[in-house]
């Protein structure tokens, strides 16, 4: 599931990009300012779009950065075309925004949300000397969150079914509360979905193939998370629906040659970058990427520092994170002006103001 369509006002700095480097719904918003050299490549989750994404961009964007928002091979399309593809296919989408965004900026870092935020771990891993930082929200190595059936726990026998050639047409429906505490958001939000248009707001459930994709994705990276070089923020939802906070503690435990903060929000659930504390998660991701641009963090800096912290109150971890986090004098850091009432909030979050 996907971000509800929040207007254009990502696009209004959009720069015309030739048809030919970049996909369709994918967006490229030039940088400004003496952050402009940074970009932030963001990269949404598993049947989602590239809008999922728009608040952090904008967000990132208002402070300077350049920012590159990429779809994922087979996603905004049908079914058919999800199931068509694979986790290699979906890095390779990632390694070719990667490749567009670095040729535009000095300084890279990726940002991911769900299963993004497994994908940017794997660039990370497999591109240490170019990725300067890594932003994992909400990651997903496996559906193991409180509202998931309890028949997903069967998701094991997805691959022997896949190779019988089994279940190309099933899919694990989306339940509520759909990954949204908010209430008046998610109703926004499954209306959009339910309309069919897969490009506004994904599919409405995880097609079983693309599961066990999903699941190799996660094998893949998980035992790997040793070569990730770079300083990493992961912000998780305590009470997260659909994958719980032991996804957020598999980095902490893996990264062990680089710093950490693990932020573990206390109102939203999976959908951090829309739910109610998004705010925090705009704050604290634009603090990252301005302490990596500012600091000049790159590959192979990170002292392995780690600290667990909540929303409201954080812990130093080290050089490399405590100023990125704003909370070197234990002060949470400010909402920037993305995050206030804008054309990027029109429509389907203005009931989620207060």
């Amino acid at each position: 599931m996907s971000a509800p369509a929040l207007g254009e006002g990502v696009a209004q700095r959009q720069e015309a990009t030739p048809a030919s480097t970049m996909a369709r719904h994918e967006y490229l918003l030039e940088g400004h300012g003496r952050h402009a050299r940074t970009g932030v490549l963001l990269i949404h989750g598993l049947t989602g779009t590239p809008n999922e994404m728009r608040l952090i961009a904008r967000g990132l964007n208002n402070e300077g950065f350049t920012v590159h928002a990429v779809r994922l091979a087979g996603h905004c399309g049908t079914q058919d075309d999800l199931v068509d593809t694979g986790w290699r296919d979906w890095l390779a989408s990632v390694r070719a925004g990667a490749d567009r965004l670095a040729a535009r900026v000095d300084r890279l870092l990726v940002c991911g949300l769900s299963m993004g935020a497994v994908l940017a771990l794997a660039l990370a891993e497999e591109r240490p000397a170019q990725v300067a930082g890594v932003i994992a929200l909400s990651t997903t190595f496996r559906h193991d969150g409180w509202s998931m059936p309890a028949y997903t726990r069967l998701a094991f026998v997805l691959p022997w079914l896949r190779a019988l050639g089994i279940g190309r047409r099933r899919m694990f429906l989306e339940q509520p509360p759909y990954g949204i505490k908010d209430e008046a958001l998610r109703a926004r939000v499954v209306a959009q979905m339910q309309g069919g248009d897969s490009a506004a707001a994904g599919l409405p459930g995880n097609p079983w193939w693309s599961v066990v994709e999903m699941q190799g994705l996660a094998a893949h990276v998980r035992p790997r998370l040793g070569l990730v070089r770079a300083p990493c923020l992961v912000i998780h939802a305590r009470n997260d629906d659909i994958a719980s906070a032991s996804n957020a503690r598999d980095i902490v435990r893996g990264v062990r040659n680089a710093p950490v903060e693990l932020v573990l929000l206390d109102d939203s659930y999976h959908m951090i970058t829309i739910d109610r504390e998004r705010r925090t998660v705009i704050a604290r991701v634009t603090a990252f990427a301005a302490a990596v641009a500012e600091a000049g963090i790159g590959a192979g800096s990170g002292t392995g520092v780690r600290a667990e912290a909540g929303a409201g109150t954080d812990a130093s971890a080290g050089p490399a994170t405590a100023t990125a986090m704003g909370t070197a004098a234990g002060k949470a850091a400010p909402a920037p002006a993305a995050a206030g009432n804008g054309p990027m909030l029109a429509a389907a979050t203005e009931a989620a103001h207060g």
